[in-house]
């Protein structure tokens, strides 16, 4: 039955303000902590990177019939799906590389229409939306009174302009009885490192969602030539050529990354779950410090910037609209009685890194109880969430590695201090509450590093007899590294160095995992270059670890 307007409205967006009154606001509270906290200088930033609010719209609207050129270059896309709803998302840009996408100022009226079959016979919901220029023209449709555990349809019109046909479904009903799930994680999307061809291959695989684990976008130049891409048929603006600090400049750079044929066809196969990184915003930043030692005003400004046009391009709820430099992105998803995703944010809140970050033996400072990889407040929530969880597998999708990672075989090892090895008492305390709410079977799906993991996640990672209390799924990059090597120089190091490390491999790819009644299997895809396009893909190795007896085994 076909139901009209059934979807969660955003507000509209009111008048923009200027640069001077942000920067203002912001040398006002030059203390980090002080300019995290306080409410007014939250509010000053909001209004001046004009985040919106209820008010009067300021553009005027722009009569549909008269856009010339395909709005929908950016294809479409779909997220976060409940049992009832899902939200859908694209963003009229007729001409995607200027500023305003060629509707610079104007507000345009877009339709939109959901079905049960891809013609578009059976359509069950039809709506209007407004894409507002403060927005960047990006809609956020968030559809209300879907049935749970189904598999729909939807496209966007404006004028006599009809997107693509995307492909959507939504959780099944809470506490239901599901006996599979099969999800696809990917990570790390440079550009200027490669071809998405990893995405192509998501878009063909049948799987119920794919998580985004960070790194969607880089903040680096990217040349006339798109980098390793070596473009010979098309010469790409020299706007693209600088790194990214400004709203504009993420708008743009999104615009490139979201131009992208394979990425779009795997937005527009299947619902995501995105989570960011670091390179959405500044390479290894850590709350309000940048890994250059700006001004915090400073960093906080670039990083409201970078919230922003995040949240305008991604498929996320107007829950995740960011007030200023700061964006809820922790949130909970279920997949009926067989899983409860927690997607954290290990970017906003931590510490900063120890001794300096990079590599680096762990000691007094990075084990300072008082650091913290999650915040406080976010740490309480995943361990509330694990204590009423009653789903059979907890996955805890997040950024950088969580296991214990040696970098060489001395003594006293280097490890990272960007990841949890930096926090080991952030980790301890996160291990600590999983035990205590009886977690049994724990699964960290994990990105960043741009190659392929498998660790059985140890009591005590010191000693290799020690308990498992999970299993953690590291996912290579899209196309970050360029083509990377099946055997990196590091590989037999690392292996020895961590014997709960159960595979490593440093090609291009993504992880396939299917969680069962029974078990969880991790499928690790690669493809063997990405500097050119169209490889094909192949399967390096697989593992499963059985419900109630945490531990990787090769299948």
């Amino acid at each position: 039955m076909r139901q009209t307007g059934r979807h969660r409205p955003l507000p509209a967006p009111p008048f923009a303000a200027h640069d001077p009154e942000l920067r203002a606001a912001a040398r006002h509270f030059a203390s980090r902590r002080r300019f995290l906290t306080l409410g007014a200088a939250a509010t000053a930033l909001a209004f001046a990177t004009q985040v919106p609010a209820t008010g009067v719209a300021a553009a005027r609207e722009l009569d549909a019939a008269r856009i010339t050129e395909d709005p929908f270059t950016l294809g479409v896309a779909s997220g976060d799906p409940l049992p009832d709803s899902v939200v859908l998302w694209t963003r009229l840009a007729p001409v995607p590389y200027e500023p305003g996408g060629g509707l610079a100022g104007q507000s345009v009226a877009v339709e939109w229409e959901v079905a049960e079959d891809e013609r578009f016979a059976s359509v069950v919901r039809t709506g209007a939306a407004t894409a507002w220029p403060e927005y960047n023209h990006t809609l956020h449709v968030d559809i209300a009174g879907l049935q749970p555990g189904r598999t729909y349809y939807y496209r966007f019109r404006t004028g006599s302009w009809i997107s693509e046909t995307g492909r959507t479904r939504t959780a099944p009903a809470p506490g239901s009885a599901v006996t599979g799930l099969a999800l696809a994680a990917v990570s790390c999307q440079a550009y200027h490192d490669g071809y998405y061809t990893a995405h192509r291959h998501v878009a063909e695989d049948d799987v119920d969602l794919v998580f985004h684990l960070g790194d969607y976008l880089y903040e680096y130049a990217v040349d006339s030539v798109g980098g390793a891409r070596r473009y010979t048929d098309r010469v790409l603006p020299e706007v693209f050529n600088r790194e990214t600090i400004t709203l504009a400049e993420y708008r743009l750079r999104y615009a490139l990354y979201k131009s992208d044929p394979d990425l779009r066809a795997a937005h527009a196969a299947h619902p995501f779950v995105v989570a960011w990184d670091d390179h959405e915003t500044e390479n290894n930043y850590a709350g309000a410090i940048d890994e250059n030692g700006s001004p915090p005003e400073d960093f906080l400004l670039r990083r409201a910037a970078a919230y922003r046009a995040y949240w305008e391009h991604q498929p996320l709820r107007a829950a995740q609209l960011p007030s200023g430099p700061d964006m809820r992105m922790y949130r909970r998803l279920h997949w009926g009685a067989l899983a409860q995703f927690d997607v954290l944010d290990t970017r906003q809140y931590r510490s900063d890194q120890a001794y300096g970050d990079g590599k680096q033996v762990p000691g007094p400072e990075s084990d300072d109880p008082a650091r913290t990889m999650t915040g406080a407040a976010q740490e309480r929530w995943l361990l509330d969430g694990w204590r009423a969880s009653d789903a059979l597998w907890n996955v805890m999708p997040q950024q950088v590695c969580f296991s214990q990672r040696k970098l060489d075989l001395n003594a006293q090892a280097l490890m990272s201090m960007d990841a949890w090895d930096g926090y080991r008492a952030s980790r301890r305390r996160v291990l600590d509450g999983a035990q205590a709410a009886g977690v049994e079977n724990l699964i960290v799906l994990t990105g960043d590093v741009h190659v392929g993991y498998a660790f059985d996640i140890k009591d005590d990672f010191d000693d290799p007899g020690s308990r498992n209390l999970g299993a953690e799924i590291v996912a290579t990059s899209i196309a970050s590294g360029r083509d990377g090597a099946q055997r990196p120089a590091n590989w037999q190091t690392y292996l020895t160095a961590n014997p709960h490390l159960r595979f490593y491999d440093g090609r291009r790819g993504y992880v396939r995992v299917e969680l069962g009644r029974e078990a969880a299997r991790a499928d690790f895809k690669t493809v063997p270059a990405v500097t050119t396009p169209g490889a094909p893909l192949s399967t390096a190795a697989s593992f499963v670890t059985e419900a109630g007896s945490p531990g990787l085994v090769p299948v």
